[in-house]
C-alpha cells in the first residue's frame, strides 16, 4: 500500500514539475517575446544578431525595430504553441521544436558574438542571462518529445 502510494505521489509530482516547467517557460517567451517590441530591446539585440551567422542578412532587409519585431512574434507564438500543449499534446511537437530553435540560437549567440566572455579577476564570465536558456532548451526538447507520443 505504501509502495502504491509514494508511486501515485511520484507520478503526481512528476506531472506537476512537467508542467510548471513549461509554464515558466511560456512566461519567458511570451515576455521577453512581448519586450522585442520596445525600442530599447531591439536596441539590446541588435549586438548579438548582427554576428550571428545566420540572423546578420535580416539587418539587410528590414530595420532594427522590425528584426526585433519579426523575433518577438516568433516568441511570442511559440510560448502560446507551448502553453496549447498542455491541452493538445500533438502541438508540443511543433512548438517544443520552435522553442528549442529559440534557444540553440540564443545559446549559439555564446560563440558568435564578440565580446561574449570576458575575465573579471582572472576568472571567465559571460553574459549569465544567456546560459539560462540551458534548462529552457531541456523543457522545450521535452516538450517535442511529449508532442510525439
Amino acid at each position: 500500500m505504501k509502495t502504491l502510494i509514494f508511486n501515485i505521489c511520484i507520478m503526481n509530482l512528476g506531472r506537476f514539475s512537467y508542467t510548471l516547467g513549461v509554464l515558466g517557460t511560456v512566461i519567458i517567451l511570451i515576455w521577453v517575446g512581448l519586450f522585442k517590441f520596445t525600442t530599447v530591446e531591439a536596441g539590446a539585440i541588435k549586438g548579438l544578431v548582427e554576428n550571428h551567422f545566420a540572423m546578420s542578412w535580416m539587418y539587410k532587409v528590414m530595420s532594427v525595430q522590425q528584426v526585433s519585431n519579426f523575433i518577438g512574434i516568433f516568441e511570442v507564438l511559440t510560448g502560446i504553441g507551448l502553453l496549447a500543449s498542455l491541452f493538445l499534446k500533438r502541438i508540443g511537437l511543433y512548438a517544443g521544436f520552435a522553442s528549442a530553435i529559440i534557444f540553440v540560437t540564443t545559446l549559439s549567440f555564446l560563440i558568435t558574438t564578440p565580446g561574449v566572455f570576458r575575465s573579471v579577476e582572472g576568472f571567465p564570465v559571460t553574459d549569465f542571462f544567456i546560459l539560462k536558456d540551458i534548462p529552457y532548451l531541456a523543457i522545450s526538447l521535452m516538450v517535442c518529445v511529449k508532442g510525439k507520443e
